[in-house]
């Protein structure tokens, strides 16, 4: 049987591995979409354009309905502000939460801190090197390190800063695996069904079933679930090796 079509007898997944970015311009668009899909066979991530649209409502509705929400807006300040907005995030309801790496350690702690003793505590995941950057653009940014040892680097920052993972390309996701533990949480985007038709910003990119034999514990898709004709057959075929 191909691994990627999933046996209609088997139970469903209990830790469905594929969380679906929702790239959608406002809510309406976003609540007709989400109809389509059921909450054991995927959770959701809301992104900033379409937080920037439509708010802390749209998320509760989600998380209402049975999803667990990742809320994807990559803080980047002070650690006192990062901190305060993760525990808003946390009084939301919010499965996980992210933030950039490179905002340090002291940044990194106090948003632990700051959710530790919250009755939902979130997931906090750290962005380690973005998806859609090349090594020649890390270069130019200033980071002289390759881009693998990069987020190798930001990855255990991050795990001894008190995060629960990392965002990484799943071409790193081996790598992190094998260094930082099988209890890391490794969510990887750029996780396309068919790597040679890929046409948007991400960079490096890889197939769900390679990326779950890395080591990835969820895989973010957006348009290969979004503009599938069927959402839900896509995710039913999307299975975690045994």
């Amino acid at each position: 049987m191909n691994p990627l079509i999933a046996d209609p007898a088997l139970p469903r997944d209990t830790d469905p591995p594929v969380i679906v970015a929702l790239d959608f311009a406002d809510a309406d668009s976003t609540l007709a979409f989400v109809r389509r899909l059921e909450p054991q066979l995927c959770r959701l991530k809301i992104g900033k354009e379409l937080f920037t649209a439509s708010g802390r409502h749209l998320v509760e509705q989600l998380i209402h309905q049975g999803f667990d929400v990742f809320l994807d807006l990559k803080y980047h300040d002070i650690p006192n502000t990062v901190a305060q907005a993760c525990k808003v995030a946390a009084d939301m309801g919010v499965w996980m939460v992210d933030m950039h790496t490179a905002g340090g350690r002291r940044m990194m702690e106090a948003a632990a801190e700051a959710v530790a003793n919250h009755a939902q505590r979130p997931l906090l995941i750290g962005v380690t090197v973005l998806t859609s950057m090349t090594e020649a653009e890390l270069a130019e940014t200033g980071h002289s390190r390759p881009l693998a040892e990069t987020v190798q680097h930001l990855a255990a920052l991050a795990q001894s800063s008190g995060l629960d993972g990392v965002v990484c390309s799943a071409h790193e996701a081996a790598l992190l695996r094998q260094n930082l533990g099988r209890d890391f949480v490794l969510v990887t985007p750029g996780i396309r069904l068919d790597t040679e038709a890929n046409n948007d910003d991400q960079r490096r990119i890889m197939i769900p079933e390679q990326a779950l034999a890395a080591g990835a514990s969820h895989l973010v898709m957006g348009r290969p679930i979004t503009r599938a004709a069927d959402p839900v057959a896509v995710l039913r075929s999307i299975r975690r090796p045994e």
